[in-house]
């Protein structure tokens, strides 16, 4: 719209809009929000229409740009109008932020600096507050500053944000000659001199943002303005370049040394990120800067993904998103590369992660390795390296991890350029598969390395089946990361432990490793476990299919590569037997040893599980998983004759006897009537000193003719609280305790259940802290307690208070409206010795094991233990049940009318919505 245009559109206000400030807001505010809605719903069109999103945020820029024109004329012009104008009345609007960039989301931030000449005056003060109010009155967000020249000046020499700012401001309306100046004198007095600092700043700031927002460029909720590899960091090259070499264009840049790859892959991020952000902007109305799972379908869809080749439209653009994210990443290192090359950057610490070496003035490489140099105590390559010998590809990383130093990104860029060369002659090659093998199972850390040779593409091109799963998200609440940064973590955790760094976490892991005769298959198991990931077949078969084939190239004896194999096909089987199946019945732990066999594979299959749940996301592995492993452990070590073996009467005796001197006050008579209460199987799992706290209560509570008792205790370092009720036993138990937890918004990790032979049961229900402070947790737990007892005394119905106080879950919400899970319900007499085994899987929701257990009892079926499991979104639930004869299940129509009932619990109507 021209100066004319913006007369004629003011002149339609008439003259008594422009009396005051208040009727000239209340006259021009609702047609510049007309504007405003029309030229945004315009803007969607075209980024639908059009799939460019730089040109998106440029049109949104230039329509803000035109909203704040007619402003400024309608004020400036007409309403403060000077005709003779002093020189303190003079003032330029200046856009700032992205907005600066000439660059705008849908929802963004309006950022604005009003330059003065000097201190403001009324009539720049009346001038500001009125288009700040107009604006307001928009509904726009404004960020805003009053400087003078000397105040921008001064304040941008202490405040690199500030200095950012001005860095990116540009010229909108007023007095373009204060702009000018300020311009001149930022260049002239700051930018000259600091470009050393600005640029270690910046890159500092980048850290500490990546740190907050999360580590990981393949977090599967990436933040898209903030996170690793999204917009920001691209800002921060674009204030760096800037900075340095006073242009942000891509033409002047390639003159200055910059790849006109490089420059091509700048753009084509730019775009990419800027488009799935506006598409963010305008699915949900306003700004909204993480893809968070419930976004994630909305804009592959808006984007035009189609599900192919295994994967959804949501998986393939999440994996476009995360290719995206790796190139940014590489575009960083490039520019510190070219940064660094001319003087600009410090010198680079060494890795965090690897300890510096002493090193001595001679070429520590050796004179084998003449096409490689210490460049800045990072590893580089001369010219023409790769071209002459492929070899060498493998070779910068295997020198790497040998040598305990950083790759210099100039070789990384390098690398990733002539990546795509590698061929079918490389991976043969005994000598490349060597030096990977080493690379893979090194003491020093293999994690950074391989991480490296990831990024720089060339662990995808040397194992075709690992770039498969590069940037592969799965779609679901438990998987925190991609496949391929899983299984590189999975990696580091090993590590880790081998090295003692987990060792208080992992006593049992840490210790029995340097036990193992297989160390290189541990590794090359934990690389190979999930990348069958993303296939239409089970990926534990796949991935031990895949295994059977690279494991004898990457030059792993037979014994070897049986072992992985047989990893890989039964990764997640001690996992699942020990969340998921009662440690306590013999059956179990049979069943376990049988596919087992050996104390080798014990050994490596539990410290590949430990890695396996770290290496998930954080907060996935808890204390409580970790003794539930322990246990599992060491039940099998004796079955396999690897650990103390004792005959079952034995150990019974022996835990009678270790209680007995535990309770010197009690006679024998009082203890053997006790003693004699319990079951076999109580004897056989439950800990002495659990038992010691059994025998204290059962005799306290009797003591005072009480029928019920509950307490309470917290466990810090399993990150659980444990509650324990005594009470007769009754079918309905269960579904009380699981009633008062779910009313009060606990988190069931686990339940024990035991019943004495006259009938009285000890339950141990095992639930989530919520609170860090013990004395928090407490209180809550003892609130769970208190109406535990109340319930099994009858003093409140269970039912009416679960239904008064269920808590509302945005979570549960969210995965509801997410994602599609389909129940199963699966009966298994061949689980268990003396019950039937109900394994329900499907949709979490608060209150699900309530409905569970209460369906259960209304099925008229005892639940001698409950074992609960969540993977994210997915509960998995098995319940080791008898009906009231204390018989298994075994009629077929009986477990029909239970499979029925129990799959009614997932298409009850609340849990649709």
């Amino acid at each position: 719209m021209s100066v004319f245009q913006i007369d004629e559109f003011l002149d339609t206000l008439g003259e008594e809009a422009f009396m005051d400030a208040n009727s000239l807001r209340k006259a021009l505010a609702p047609k510049l929000k007309d504007m405003l809605q029309s030229g945004h719903a315009e803007a969607e069109r075209f980024l639908i229409r059009k799939k460019n999103g730089i040109a998106c945020a440029q049109r949104l820029s230039a329509q803000m740009d035109q909203i704040i024109h007619i402003a400024y004329v309608a004020i400036v012009e007409r309403l403060y109008k000077r005709a003779n104008p002093s020189s303190s009345e003079r003032l330029a609007i200046v856009a700032t932020g992205g907005y600066g960039r000439d660059t705008l989301a849908p929802g963004s931030d309006v950022d604005l600096l009003f330059l003065l000449p000097y201190k403001q005056t009324d009539w720049s003060e009346g001038i500001i507050e009125t288009m700040l109010y107009l604006l307001w009155d928009l509904k726009l967000k404004v960020g805003h500053a009053t400087r003078s020249v000397d105040d921008c000046i001064n304040e941008a020499k202490g405040d690199i944000t500030i200095r950012t700012s001005l860095l990116e401001a540009r010229f909108l309306f007023g007095n373009k000659e204060l702009f000018e100046e300020m311009e001149s004198r930022f260049q002239a007095d700051i930018v000259r001199s600091t470009a050393a600092e600005f640029v270690e700043a910046k890159l500092k700031e980048r850290d500490e943002r990546i740190v907050r927002v999360g580590a990981s460029r393949y977090l599967v909720e990436p933040n898209v303005k903030d996170g690793k590899g999204g917009l920001r960091d691209l800002h921060t090259l674009f204030w760096i370049v800037k900075y340095v070499y006073g242009t942000a264009d891509m033409e002047e840049l390639i003159k200055l040394g910059m790849m006109e790859e490089e420059a091509r892959i700048a753009e084509r991020c730019t775009e990419f990120l800027w488009r799935v952000r506006c598409h963010m902007h305008f699915a949900v109305g306003r700004a909204e800067e993480r893809l968070t799972f419930d976004l994630q379908p909305i804009i592959a869809k808006r984007m035009g993904y189609k599900g192919r080749s295994g994967l959804s439209s949501v998986e393939r653009f999440m994996k476009a998103y995360f290719l995206i994210a790796k190139d940014v990443g590489d575009l960083t290192a490039a520019l510190c590369a070219i940064l660094e090359s001319q003087q600009t950057k410090k010198k680079p610490l060494l890795n965090r992660i690897v300890a510096p070496l002493k090193r001595r003035k001679k070429n520590i490489l050796g004179e084998d390795d003449l096409d490689f140099v210490v460049d800045n105590d990072r590893i580089n390559v001369i010219s023409g390296a790769f071209s002459r010998d492929q070899m060498n590809l493998i070779k910068l990383f295997w020198l790497s991890s040998r040598h305990n130093l950083p790759i210099h990104p100039d070789a990384k860029r390098q690398a990733s350029v002539h990546a795509k060369e590698i061929g079918p002659a490389l991976r043969r090659s005994k000598e490349a598969n060597r030096l990977f093998l080493d690379i893979l199972t090194s003491k020093n850390f293999p994690e950074v390395v391989l991480r490296a040779m990831n990024e720089a593409g060339v662990l995808g091109r040397f194992v075709p089946e690992f770039s498969r799963v590069v940037a592969m998200m799965q779609f679901n609440m438990y998987h925190h990361y991609t496949v391929d940064e899983h299984l590189l973590r999975c990696i580091g955790v090993i590590s880790e432990i081998e090295h003692g760094k987990l060792g208080h976490e992992h006593p049992v892991a840490h210790s029995i490793f340097k036990t193992l005769h297989h160390r290189r298959a541990l590794y090359v198991a934990a690389f190979l476990h999930d990348i069958a990931k993303g296939r239409p077949e089970d990926h534990s078969e796949g991935g031990a299919r895949i295994a059977q084939k690279l494991c004898p190239r990457f030059g792993l004896s037979p014994s070897e590569t049986d072992t992985v194999v047989w990893l890989v096909r039964y990764h997640l089987l001690m996992s699942d037997t020990a969340q998921r199946r009662d440690l306590s019945d013999p059956m179990t732990i049979k069943n376990f040893a049988s596919v087992v066999q050996t104390m080798e594979r014990l050994r490596l299959l539990l410290i590949l599980t430990v890695a396996d749940i770290k290496a998930v996301g954080h907060g996935v592995w808890t204390g409580w998983k970790g003794e539930l492993l322990r246990s599992l452990y060491y039940e099998t070590e004796i079955a396999l004759g690897g650990g103390e073996t004792m005959k079952i009467g034995q150990r019974i005796d022996a835990a009678r006897r270790t209680l007995r001197d535990a309770l010197p006050e009690w006679s024998e008579d009082n203890f053997k009537i006790y003693a004699d209460r319990h079951s076999k199987a109580y004897w056989t799992t439950v800990e002495p000193a659990r038992q010691v706290k059994h025998a204290l209560m059962m005799s306290a509570m009797e003591e005072r003719g009480d029928t019920v008792l509950t307490t309470v205790e917290t466990d810090h370092f399993r990150g659980v609280t444990e509650l324990f009720v005594i009470s007769p036993d009754h079918p309905r138990l269960l579904t009380i305790i699981t009633g008062a937890c779910t009313a009060a918004g606990a988190n069931i990790v686990d339940a024990k259940i035991f019943t004495t032979n006259d009938g009285t049961a000890l339950d141990t229900i095992v639930i989530s802290r919520a609170f860090d402070r013990d004395e928090d947790e407490m209180r809550r737990g003892q609130r769970i307690a208190q109406t535990i007892e109340k319930g099994l005394k009858g003093q409140v119905r269970i039912a009416d208070f679960v239904k008064s106080r269920k808590p509302s879950s945005h979570k549960a919400a969210q995965a509801a409206k997410t994602f599609r899970l389909g129940a199963e319900v699966v009966i298994d007499n061949a689980l268990a010795s003396r019950q039937t085994v109900l394994e329900v899987s499907g949709l979490d929701r608060p209150g699900l094991l309530y409905d569970l257990t209460s369906t259960i009892g209304r099925l008229n079926l005892n639940i001698a233990s409950a074992h609960i499991a969540t993977y994210g979104e997915k509960a998995v639930d098995a319940f080791y049940v008898t009906d009231l004869l204390g018989t298994k299940i075994v009629h077929p129509s009986r477990q029909n009318t239970i499979r029925k009932a129990l799959m009614e619990v997932f298409a009850d109507e609340h849990y649709k919505k």
